[in-house]
């Protein structure tokens, strides 16, 4: 069984599940490097030997928000340059990549690995959460609020115009 599954496991994938134990591992780790998720992809042998379409998948054609090349996979987000981590719902995506594969199907994975489809929903929740608390654009949603408190914003805009003509 794991032969068959071996066989058929795509690029895209395996790309995807390598990046997935990287988070898991290294929970510490908001990113990895390109050369990081291809190294543990061989470390991984999840297709027998490292497959030289691994590296393109990393850098390009599962890249949420880069354009579709020609893959529209939606599986990892480019943090920064040369950087990765496995993409979240809600993350910024190229429109050409609309619709595109996130997550594998649970029978196209290698036996022992399924769990990680399962841990992936639950990062997804605890990132998702947290990430609003780090950002300091979101941090300030609210902040001077009492500023504004005994103006209407119609009224303040007057105000400032008055006087342009």
């Amino acid at each position: 069984m794991a032969l068959v599954s071996r066989l058929r496991l795509k690029v895209a994938d395996e790309v995807r599940l390598a990046a997935a134990r990287l988070h898991r591992d290294t929970p510490n780790e908001a990113d990895f490097s390109i050369e990081e998720i291809v190294q543990t992809a061989a470390r991984l042998s999840l297709h027998g030997s490292l497959r030289p379409g691994v590296y393109v998948h990393v850098l390009q054609h599962c890249v949420a928000n880069r354009a579709p090349n020609p893959g529209r996979y939606r599986m990892l987000f480019e943090t920064s340059s040369g950087r990765r981590r496995l993409y979240r719902p809600g993350d910024p995506y190229h429109p050409g990549r609309e619709g595109g594969k996130i997550v594998p199907r649970p029978d196209d994975l290698p036996e022992g690995h399924s769990d990680l489809l399962r841990w992936y929903g639950e990062w997804c929740q605890v990132s998702a959460r947290s990430e609003s608390t780090r950002d300091p654009i979101l941090a300030l949603a609210g902040s001077g609020k009492e500023l504004w408190a005994d103006e209407h914003p119609d009224d303040h805009v007057r105000r400032l115009r008055e006087g342009w003509e």
